[in-house]
């Protein structure tokens, strides 16, 4: 290791140490003081007009450690939800189209219908029936739903009877009855909210 003394400097209070990599002492090391006058007084050490060079044992030089950058911890983001965003994207791209009893194409759909028609599009196989439909899908609550997952209803009866498709912000696209058209609708609204029991969903988050 090569050490490079200022002859200004005060106890050797400057040093540069090149081993590999550089190494600096942060503050005066009066210790050094006698064992410069030493090493150059025993030919150890060469005098220059800019300085006086010496070698010293890396044991002897007090070395402040290297201050190295801490990158930033990773920012976990969670995964898009792609097939469940065409899902929706396309259930809304259908509002408009009659409601057709039995119907499961662009003539017309009833609600599990246009579930089953959209899924089916994208490679998906899922029941016909919104009972069966409810069935198959993973249970989730509503809290956690995302545009693509299935709401489900009981209009009538005792189970499940209807059915629509969640595209954000507490809306869904669904098929409502006949004379009608496919429609956005609010899971707050006055007729549907009371009459929501369940959502399922039938592709990952992170899928896609």
């Amino acid at each position: 290791m090569h050490l490079q003394l200022s002859p200004d400097s005060n106890a050797c209070s400057l040093v540069r140490a090149q081993q590999n990599s550089r190494m600096s002492i942060s503050r005066p090391n009066l210790r050094l003081a006698p064992l410069c006058v030493l090493l150059v007084a025993g030919g150890c050490a060469t005098t220059r007009d800019e300085g006086v060079s010496l070698v010293v044992p890396e044991s002897h030089v007090e070395v402040s450690p290297s201050i190295t950058a801490t990158p930033p911890a990773p920012v976990e983001v969670a995964p898009k939800n792609r097939v469940g965003d065409e899902v929706a994207v396309r259930a809304i791209s259908l509002v408009g189209v009659p409601y057709r009893y039995g119907g499961a194409d662009l003539d017309g759909f009833d609600c599990s219908g246009l579930v089953y028609f959209i899924y089916h599009d994208l490679g998906f196989d899922v029941p016909r029936t919104a009972a069966d439909q409810q069935r198959a899908a993973t249970h989730i609550e509503r809290r956690r739903l995302r545009p693509g997952d299935l709401v489900f209803f009981r209009t009538r009866g005792r189970g499940v009877s209807h059915v629509g498709v969640y595209v954000g912000e507490d809306r869904f696209v669904h098929a409502p009855q006949t004379g009608k058209s496919i429609e956005l609708r609010s899971l707050d609204d006055d007729y549907y909210g009371p009459r929501f029991i369940a959502a399922g969903r039938f592709v990952p988050r992170d899928s896609g």
